[in-house]
């Protein structure tokens, strides 16, 4: 698939970031945001109670692989202006995940009922920006093509702690032939506001995945003859991270239901 095949299956309103986040405030959607905005910043969301967040920082800095920041809010104001003029954390993801005490109790497709004036918001750069790279450079990009959310495992390779967050890097998978993976390391190495250069290419037993067909998050998918298998850093990392953490409140964007920001992705920065 080219990317103007991406763009050309899109309803008109996905093919800007602010489309798709008007949409999603409206509640009118709230699927998966892979393919969507093509060439634009797409963001995981983590957001914390204010005594929770300078710990938060400090993982995000320690492990830029799984947890790139690129945008941070001020405590009790949902806006992040450095990806956008008018992005609302609260309403502008098609779906998050609320988690209370380390443990999963709801998703939703609005949180704005449950806001805190000490909630801080941070936004993480996701592997689904890099997509659009790949699709110019001339490789498809098969959970794009299948409709489906990109396939998440729980890696054997940890992060760093820091206070009480630490846990597994989790990792996104693509396809690819060898030469098709060579490209992709060099397009991705580029971006490191998009998790930058994959982490592992091969056999995933080494990363400790013991089924690449039964993937933690996501959907499984296929690898042909002649692929391997290619693993990115992913932002669902501060989810396991939360697991162990345990802070009384969490919320996080559903895997593959993203904050799209009016930042290019090649002009993101690490904050």
């Amino acid at each position: 698939m080219t990317s103007t095949d991406t763009q050309h299956q899109l309803p008109p309103w996905a093919a800007t970031p602010a489309g798709v986040r008007a949409q999603a405030r409206q509640g009118s959607f709230n699927g998966n945001t892979s393919g969507m905005a093509p060439g634009y910043g797409q963001g995981n969301l983590v957001i914390l109670p204010k005594s929770w967040a300078e710990d938060f920082y400090g993982y995000c800095q320690a492990n830029p692989t799984p947890c790139p920041l690129i945008g941070m809010t001020r405590p009790g104001d949902p806006a992040v202006p450095m990806l956008g003029t008018d992005i609302d954390l609260r309403t502008d993801l098609p779906r998050y995940r609320v988690w209370r005490d380390g443990l999963l109790v709801d998703e939703v497709d609005d949180v704005s009922s449950l806001w805190q004036d000490d909630f801080v918001g941070f936004v993480l750069g996701c592997s689904l920006s890099f997509e659009y790279a790949l699709e110019q450079a001339g490789l498809r990009v098969r959970h794009v093509d299948e409709g489906k959310i990109v396939p998440m495992y729980h890696s054997s390779i940890q992060t760093k702690r820091i206070g009480a967050f630490q846990g597994p890097m989790v990792v996104s998978m693509r396809p690819y032939t060898p030469e098709q993976a060579r490209i992709a390391y060099e397009v991705c190495a580029r971006l490191p506001g998009a998790h930058g250069a994959p982490v592992h290419m091969g056999n995933p037993a080494e990363i400790g995945i013991a089924d690449v067909n039964r993937p933690d998050e996501g959907e499984p998918t296929d690898i042909l003859p002649g692929e391997v298998p290619i693993f990115w850093g992913c932002g669902v990392t501060p989810q396991a991270a939360a697991l162990l953490a345990k802070p009384p409140i969490l919320i996080t964007h559903a895997p593959g239901h993203m904050l799209i920001g009016d930042v290019p992705v090649e002009q993101l920065r690490l904050i």
